[in-house]
């Protein structure tokens, strides 16, 4: 059964930094591009970031672009999401998912068929 798990969620100051991390089991991890989404309290589900299975070649939403970089440990399973100069409008659940075919539309819920189960990001002084 393909599972994903995301951590590294808190409570974080405005400039301050987390890493996420997202850990796959139940199947071939390497070949599945892993992103980063999030969902603000009454806002739609967001996609952040992009690593490709390929080449670990990476995507950002213009929103993030500069300040969270995102890379994957094929030997572990994982996939990290480091968020650097944080802003309240970070804010949100951070939800991990999994899709086997490149790169096209990242930023579309529908390209994905697997979830974590998200986790809690608070930027707030």
């Amino acid at each position: 059964q393909l599972q994903l798990v995301e951590s590294g969620g808190g409570l974080v100051q405005p400039g301050g930094s987390l890493r996420l991390s997202c850990v796959g089991s139940g199947f071939t991890w390497n070949y599945y591009a892993i992103a980063w989404f999030r969902q603000a309290p009454g806002k739609e589900l967001e996609g952040v970031s992009l690593i490709s299975s390929i080449d670990d070649s990476s995507h950002y939403a213009d929103s993030v672009r500069g300040r969270f970089t995102i890379s994957r440990d094929n030997t572990k399973n994982t996939v990290h999401l480091q968020m650097n100069s944080l802003k309240p409008e970070d804010t949100a659940v951070y939800y991990c998912a999994a899709r086997t075919s490149g790169f096209a539309l990242w930023q579309s819920r529908d390209e994905y068929g697997y979830w974590g189960q998200g986790t809690q990001v608070t930027v707030s002084s």
